[in-house]
């Protein structure tokens, strides 16, 4: 067993988890049981499973370590009770909370006693009941065995739960659990922690089966959400194959892709500001984007989905793991996600230069001008990171929403594609799918999409091809009633495409590369899907001046009907 404290990232957990699993197997080479405990993380492994349940007596394999220095005498008593308050209010909401993890923080508002900060865990497959009497039974264990004497510190290992307590934050993010100074009246049960040898730097402490190094309690109780989600999925999908193929699915092997991504809500809280204003990046449709900073330095971008998002769980589950499979320069780089508190949470790696339709369209658009050269790294770096998506990668997916505020750009200005909450897996030899819920943005929507719900590769060819204009042109499609579309296809026949590259660029740009941008995103925008190109073709039509490119007919496009709640199409089907 590998199990990670709940408030530490999935890159601190694996190195850790890496170097346990060599070095227990050396220091222990003929025991059938052993332990090793490192801050971040514990290693196990035993030829008997010790989960508790109803039937068990007290716990056994309990190592409870203190920490040198103790509270006065005088304040023993008074640091006593508020360190019980503490430890029974974290094991509650430990044994209650989803992951079978909590923090806690007690504070007596007085200089002669300290904060006290806490950690109660469990190992995830327990139901909260065995979480709650694994930890009473540590905590039993311990008074039974020692008298407490106000140690400033204290750390119970157990394999299945353990504890920990400080007078000096520990753990990362703020605490689940905050307790204000205890009143008169007498505290409940009175967890009570003995020192014994103090486990410092890397000694280890050998015991007839166990091996500690670096002793800290913990682990991370993430997998049971992530079961719990897939496994409802699968269900899911399982009864709608009864009646049709799903269009996407999710694998048995999501789980631990879940499980390694799972991050602690106090972790994010922190690192946002408690979501403050002043680290807002942007807000969309299905909530705001925040940027922080992890304890470890790494700038992240944190997607918190409002409550009345039209973005769910489901698609929130979706989104990740889809994302976690896929590894390409030109997309975005999902790190983490967090279902905890009522928090729908998704974190990404930070990309500085924010969207592309801010630089585009937005207030950055007078402060930040993109030269000719940076548009067409923009154009290709998008063409190549669909390419991956519907050609290349172990899946095959149809992003569904792909938009100018959906492309960021990191500190080159290489572009990046994001959100796939809306996007779907086909199956390898699928070509198309059919949905009755039709989502997405105006001016981006391919006319068989719009029309028919009908969605392919070549649907979000014509996303791009509508990007791609928005790019060369500098203005955006369907604004202010505008249809941009139809206003290159006007100046592609009279031969003046010239005239609608931005201004900005002050005519510094080669004609040549603006009228084959301009020629292949017409090509991309035709209104029959058949006719618009693969993804593959446009990275090679946009990389050589030696491919021929076929004449482009009319486009389909889409105008919103400005007096009405409806929209209305005007679509080309023929030349």
């Amino acid at each position: 067993m590998g199990l990670c404290r709940g408030d530490v990232n999935a890159s601190t957990c694996f190195k850790c988890l890496t170097e346990g699993f060599q070095v227990v197997p050396n220091d222990c080479p003929y025991d059938k049981g052993a332990s090793i405990y490192y801050d971040p993380c514990m290693v196990h492994y035993s030829d008997v499973h010790t989960l508790p349940n109803d039937d068990t007596g007290p716990m056994m394999n309990t190592y409870v370590v203190t920490n040198d220095g103790n509270v006065t005498s005088a304040d023993a008593a008074r640091f006593k009770s508020l360190l019980a308050d503490l430890i029974n209010a974290t094991v509650e909401y430990a044994a209650n909370s989803s992951r079978r993890f909590a923090t806690g923080e007690a504070d007596f508002n007085q200089e002669t006693i300290p904060k006290v900060y806490s950690v109660a865990q469990c190992t995830p497959d327990q139901t909260p009941a065995q979480c709650h009497k694994c930890l009473d039974r540590m905590v039993e264990a311990t008074l039974e065995a020692f008298k407490f004497n106000g140690s400033i510190g204290g750390r119970v290992l157990g394999v299945d739960c353990t504890y920990r307590y400080e007078t000096a934050p520990f753990y990362n993010g703020r605490a689940m659990v905050r307790l204000a100074p205890p009143s008169s009246r007498a505290p409940a049960l009175a967890p009570a922690l003995q020192p014994t040898a103090a486990g410092e730097g890397g000694r280890k402490h050998r015991v007839p089966w166990v091996v500690l190094a670096v002793v800290l309690p913990t682990l991370a109780a993430l997998n049971l959400v992530a079961c719990l989600c897939l496994r409802r999925r699968r269900r899911l999908l399982i009864g709608q194959a009864k009646h049709q193929k799903p269009m996407y699915y999710t694998e048995a092997e999501d789980t631990e892709m879940v499980d390694s991504m799972m991050m602690d809500v106090s972790t994010l809280r922190a690192a946002t500001g408690d979501f403050d204003e002043s680290n807002k990046l942007g807000e969309g449709g299905f909530g705001a984007v925040y940027k922080g900073v992890l304890p470890d330095g790494d700038e992240i971008a944190v997607k918190r989905l409002s409550s009345s998002s039209s973005q769910g769980v489901e698609e929130l589950k979706n989104e990740l793991a889809l994302v976690a499979k896929l590894k390409h320069r030109n997309l975005v780089r999902l790190i983490g996600v967090c279902l905890e508190q009522q928090e729908r949470l998704l974190v990404y790696e930070f990309v500085p230069n924010r969207s592309l339709d801010l630089i585009l369209f937005g207030t950055d658009k007078s402060e930040q001008q993109l030269s000719w050269g940076q548009r067409y790294k923009i154009i290709n770096g998008i063409a190549r990171g669909l390419q991956y998506l519907h050609e290349d990668s172990q899946l095959k997916v149809v992003h569904r929403d792909l938009k100018a505020s959906n492309i960021l750009l990191d500190e080159n200005m290489s572009p990046k594609i994001s959100d796939f909450g809306l996007a779907r897996i086909f199956v390898q030899d699928q070509t198309q799918a059919v949905t009755s819920r039709v989502v997405g943005t105006y001016g981006y929507m391919a006319p068989e999409y719009m029309m028919r719900g009908t969605y392919s590769v070549k649907s979000d060819a014509f996303s791009f091809g509508v990007m791609l204009l928005e790019i060369v042109t500098g203005r955006k499609n369907n604004n202010d009633g505008c249809n941009l579309l139809t206003t290159v296809w006007i100046h592609w026949e009279a031969g003046t495409v010239a005239e609608l590259v931005e201004p900005s660029m002050g005519g510094s740009f080669p004609e040549g590369d603006v009228l084959r941008c301009v020629h292949i995103g017409l090509l991309c925008v035709q209104a029959d899907p058949a006719a618009r190109p693969v993804m593959s073709s446009v990275v090679m039509m946009l990389g050589s001046d030696t491919v021929t490119l076929q004449a482009p007919s009319k486009p389909g496009f889409f105008a919103r009907n400005n007096n009405a709640n409806t929209a209305v199409s005007t679509v080309s089907l023929s030349g």
